[in-house]
């Protein structure tokens, strides 16, 4: 799962348009995978950009059900969670105001989710020691590494 302002790390392909939703009290969509196509391409990431406030309406959770148990998220608008189009998943009812969101639905390079997490996670760590010590050798054997598994993973 990823939380963020974009989906830069992800080895996305393509994009599907983005859906706008509108829950008002009592709305609530129940656990569901996602389609594995749509508009004729194969999606591998799914994600929710929170529009409103949650200060403004309360509930609408989207609920990511895990085998640890349920991951309740609400960010804030601007926000961004992206997740594996695999994944079971529920919006919890609004009971007040208005959740405001849009979601789309990403092919990637990287078919495998598996994979897709460990070069996430090496690019995280890439990132943070970069942040913190600049460009070290250590560095540069993880972007290698990164771009390496990149490389034999991907399909174009």
């Amino acid at each position: 799962m990823f939380v963020g302002g974009d989906l830069q790390g992800l080895e996305r392909k393509a994009l599907t348009p983005l859906l706008f939703s509108r829950y008002e009290p009592g709305h609530a969509y129940g656990s569901h995978v996602d389609d594995a196509l749509m508009g004729g391409m194969r999606t591998d990431v799914s994600f929710t950009l929170f529009l409103a406030d949650p200060a403004t309406y309360e509930g609408g959770e989207l609920v990511i059900e895990t085998t640890s148990g349920d991951e309740a998220i609400k960010l804030p608008a601007g926000s961004l969670i992206a997740y594996p189009s695999t994944t079971l998943h529920h919006v919890a009812p609004v009971t007040k105001g208005e959740r405001i969101a849009a979601v789309g639905w990403a092919r990637s390079f990287i078919r495998d989710a598996s994979q897709r997490e460990i070069l996430f996670d090496l690019d995280r760590a890439r990132r943070a020691l970069f942040g913190r010590e600049g460009k070290t050798p250590e560095f540069d054997l993880i972007s290698k590494s990164v771009a390496n598994l990149t490389r034999m993973w991907a399909q174009d």
